[in-house]
Protein backbone atom coordinates (compact mmCIF):
# COMPACT_ATOMS: atom_id res chain seq x y z
CA UNK A 1 0.00 0.00 0.00
CA UNK A 2 2.72 2.42 0.72
CA UNK A 3 4.30 1.84 -2.93
CA UNK A 4 1.01 2.35 -4.30
CA UNK A 5 0.69 5.24 -2.49
CA UNK A 6 4.77 6.73 -3.26
CA UNK A 7 3.89 5.32 -6.88
CA UNK A 8 0.66 8.14 -7.46
CA UNK A 9 3.10 10.56 -5.45
CA UNK A 10 5.69 10.40 -8.02
CA UNK A 11 3.28 10.31 -11.21
CA UNK A 12 0.99 12.97 -9.64
CA UNK A 13 4.98 15.21 -9.58
CA UNK A 14 5.35 14.36 -12.82
CA UNK A 15 2.47 14.87 -14.47
CA UNK A 16 2.65 18.96 -12.95
CA UNK A 17 5.45 19.49 -14.38
CA UNK A 18 4.20 17.99 -17.77
CA UNK A 19 1.13 20.73 -17.07
CA UNK A 20 3.82 24.08 -16.06
CA UNK A 21 5.72 23.17 -19.60
CA UNK A 22 5.95 25.60 -22.45
CA UNK A 23 3.24 24.86 -25.28
CA UNK A 24 4.72 25.82 -28.66
CA UNK A 25 2.09 27.22 -30.79
CA UNK A 26 2.89 25.60 -33.82
CA UNK A 27 3.25 22.51 -32.74
CA UNK A 28 0.40 22.77 -30.37
CA UNK A 29 -3.73 21.38 -30.43
CA UNK A 30 -6.51 23.03 -28.88
CA UNK A 31 -6.48 21.25 -25.67
CA UNK A 32 -2.83 22.77 -24.98
CA UNK A 33 -3.61 26.07 -26.45
CA UNK A 34 -6.67 25.97 -23.90
CA UNK A 35 -4.34 25.16 -21.18
CA UNK A 36 -2.44 28.68 -21.48
CA UNK A 37 -3.58 31.46 -19.26
CA UNK A 38 -5.78 33.74 -21.27
CA UNK A 39 -6.29 31.76 -24.32
CA UNK A 40 -10.04 30.41 -24.05
CA UNK A 41 -11.49 27.82 -26.54
CA UNK A 42 -12.32 30.97 -28.92
CA UNK A 43 -9.10 32.15 -29.44
CA UNK A 44 -7.62 28.58 -30.05
CA UNK A 45 -9.60 27.60 -32.27
CA UNK A 46 -8.43 31.01 -34.25
CA UNK A 47 -4.61 29.96 -33.37
CA UNK A 48 -5.38 26.65 -35.05
CA UNK A 49 -7.59 27.87 -38.32
CA UNK A 50 -4.83 30.50 -38.80
CA UNK A 51 -1.68 28.11 -38.55
CA UNK A 52 -3.81 25.76 -41.00
CA UNK A 53 -4.63 28.68 -43.20
CA UNK A 54 -1.51 30.53 -43.51
CA UNK A 55 1.23 27.67 -41.86
CA UNK A 56 3.43 28.13 -39.23
CA UNK A 57 4.10 31.29 -37.02
CA UNK A 58 7.93 32.84 -38.03
CA UNK A 59 7.71 34.83 -34.57
CA UNK A 60 6.22 36.80 -32.52
CA UNK A 61 5.37 39.68 -34.55
CA UNK A 62 3.97 37.16 -37.32
CA UNK A 63 1.35 35.80 -34.74
CA UNK A 64 0.58 39.39 -33.55
CA UNK A 65 0.17 40.23 -37.59
CA UNK A 66 -1.76 37.18 -38.31
CA UNK A 67 -3.90 36.30 -35.22
CA UNK A 68 -6.71 39.07 -34.65
CA UNK A 69 -6.79 40.10 -30.95
CA UNK A 70 -3.70 39.42 -30.20
CA UNK A 71 -1.22 42.46 -29.48
CA UNK A 72 1.71 43.53 -27.29
CA UNK A 73 0.55 43.68 -24.25
CA UNK A 74 -1.44 40.23 -24.57
CA UNK A 75 1.37 38.67 -26.50
CA UNK A 76 3.75 38.87 -23.42
CA UNK A 77 1.07 37.49 -21.07
CA UNK A 78 0.75 34.85 -23.23
CA UNK A 79 4.68 34.58 -23.70
CA UNK A 80 4.49 34.68 -19.63
CA UNK A 81 2.08 32.11 -18.99
CA UNK A 82 4.07 29.78 -20.89
CA UNK A 83 3.15 30.38 -24.80
CA UNK A 84 5.92 30.43 -27.32
CA UNK A 85 7.00 30.47 -30.91
CA UNK A 86 9.54 27.96 -32.41
CA UNK A 87 10.87 26.95 -28.77
CA UNK A 88 11.47 30.53 -28.15
CA UNK A 89 9.44 33.02 -25.20
CA UNK A 90 8.77 36.49 -26.41
CA UNK A 91 11.89 38.73 -26.12
CA UNK A 92 11.62 41.68 -23.72
CA UNK A 93 12.53 44.79 -25.61
CA UNK A 94 15.59 46.12 -24.00
CA UNK A 95 15.14 48.99 -26.25
CA UNK A 96 12.19 50.13 -24.10
CA UNK A 97 13.75 50.07 -20.77
CA UNK A 98 16.32 52.06 -22.45
CA UNK A 99 14.22 54.49 -23.92
CA UNK A 100 12.12 55.07 -20.68
CA UNK A 101 15.63 55.59 -18.24
CA UNK A 102 16.70 57.92 -21.34
CA UNK A 103 13.03 60.04 -21.17
CA UNK A 104 13.26 59.92 -17.73
CA UNK A 105 17.09 61.71 -17.41
CA UNK A 106 15.78 64.12 -19.87
CA UNK A 107 12.76 64.87 -17.97
CA UNK A 108 15.21 65.33 -15.27
CA UNK A 109 17.82 67.78 -16.96
CA UNK A 110 14.32 69.78 -18.38
CA UNK A 111 13.46 70.72 -14.99
CA UNK A 112 16.74 71.17 -13.59
CA UNK A 113 17.33 73.59 -16.48
CA UNK A 114 13.81 75.12 -16.16
CA UNK A 115 13.98 75.54 -12.72
CA UNK A 116 14.77 79.28 -11.45
CA UNK A 117 16.67 79.60 -8.04
CA UNK A 118 16.60 82.72 -6.79
CA UNK A 119 20.10 84.20 -5.67
CA UNK A 120 20.89 84.49 -2.03
CA UNK A 121 21.43 88.28 -2.10
CA UNK A 122 17.69 88.81 -3.38
CA UNK A 123 16.45 87.59 -0.44
CA UNK A 124 14.93 89.84 1.94
CA UNK A 125 14.91 88.68 5.53
CA UNK A 126 12.54 88.81 7.78
CA UNK A 127 12.47 90.70 11.02
CA UNK A 128 10.68 89.20 14.07
CA UNK A 129 9.26 92.19 16.14
CA UNK A 130 7.98 90.61 20.04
Amino acid sequence: MLKKLGLALIAMIVTMGAAFADVDVNQADQAALDGIKGLGPAKSKLILAERTKNGRFKDWADFQSRVKGIGDKSSTALSQAGLTINGQAKPVLADKAATSVTSSSKAVKAVKADATLTPASSVTSVSKSH
